[in-house]
């Protein structure tokens, strides 16, 4: 190969490399519902850009306006999708105001397209954010909709996570590059201090009540619970105590009666408790999010 075909290769092969990060994969997250045609028409928006890509629903069903629970299902969903696929995440009460509108990308090699109102939270302390930009938006704007301004999730973030996916633009052609240091919620991070966890209420397992927490399996193993053994639990929203109980440590729901509390590891591998066949959230009158914590310690035997 003659040294200026090589050059050439090279350059092209750098293109289609750039260009290539993407997948052509983008998911949809919001809070809409499915009553209307918003979903719809963030889709058509997106196919609009190009009929190649592949469209996908992470969920709109996020109460209104929680923010919280949009961190919370981007960190327990991001990890299972393919680098290169592009998130588009909208609960965005802000909408219109000066909050920032910016695609990260993770150190894991996704994008996720979203108003920077503490949807990131999550993601910025699990996978980490590799880079920050801003949208452009006299650029990543869908055309004729410059006096629109409460449907951002149509008119720009679908509009340039479809660019971005299909490869229209690159990554560095979204906007300005910003520090890294995304708008965060404060919670409870998981923690040891002696021989007691402490953490977040992070989600509710709605179909069944369940609750679950961000304390991981390996800082449970740290305290020595063994299967079989009492958890003294204490749940608290904004520093207030709402229920505190033993919850023994089980392999499977059944292993104690019916209605009887238990705690367990979900499908995370991370510290939750449940009645057997009843809801604990509902019984005991349990939330999540930001404003609620736990913490939990093995019983000691009487």
């Amino acid at each position: 190969m003659r040294p200026r075909t090589s050059i050439l290769f090279f350059v092209l092969f750098g293109l289609t490399t750039a260009l290539s990060a993407q997948n052509k994969i983008v998911v949809f997250q919001s809070d809409f519902g499915l009553k209307d045609g918003a979903v719809s028409a963030m889709k058509g928006v997106a196919m609009s850009v190009s009929s190649d890509l592949k469209l996908y629903d992470l969920t709109h069903e996020i109460p209104a306006y929680n923010i919280w629970e949009a961190a919370y299902r981007l960190e327990q969903t991001v990890p299972y999708w393919p680098a290169g696929t592009v998130f588009v995440s909208v609960v965005d009460p802000g909408v219109g105001t000066d909050r920032k509108s910016v695609v990260v990308k993770t150190k894991t090699g996704h994008f996720i397209v979203t108003p920077d109102n503490g949807t990131l939270t999550l993601i910025a302390s699990s996978l980490g954010i590799a880079e920050r930009r801003e949208i452009n938006e006299s650029v990543n704007r869908r055309n004729g909709s410059q006096k629109s301004y409460t449907f951002h999730g149509r008119d720009v973030y679908a509009f340039t996570a479809a660019k971005l996916a299909s490869g229209t633009i690159s990554y560095e052609q979204v906007g300005d590059l910003l520090a890294n240091d995304v708008v965060k919620i404060p919670y409870q991070k998981a923690v040891k201090e002696g021989n007691i966890l402490k953490g977040n209420i992070s989600i509710l397992d709605i179909q069944y009540g369940n609750v679950w927490t961000n304390i991981p399996s390996e800082l449970v193993q740290e305290i020595g619970l063994k299967f079989g053994q009492n958890l003294s639990v204490r749940i608290y929203r904004k520093g207030i105590k709402v229920w505190e109980g033993l919850a023994p440590y089980s392999e499977t729901f059944g292993a104690v009666a019916r209605g009887k509390a238990l705690s367990y590891l979900n499908s995370l591998m991370q510290l939750s408790f449940a009645l057997n066949m009843d809801s604990f959230a509902k019984l005991y009158h349990i939330g999540s999010g930001n404003e609620w914590s736990v913490t939990v310690q093995v019983a000691e035997k009487k």
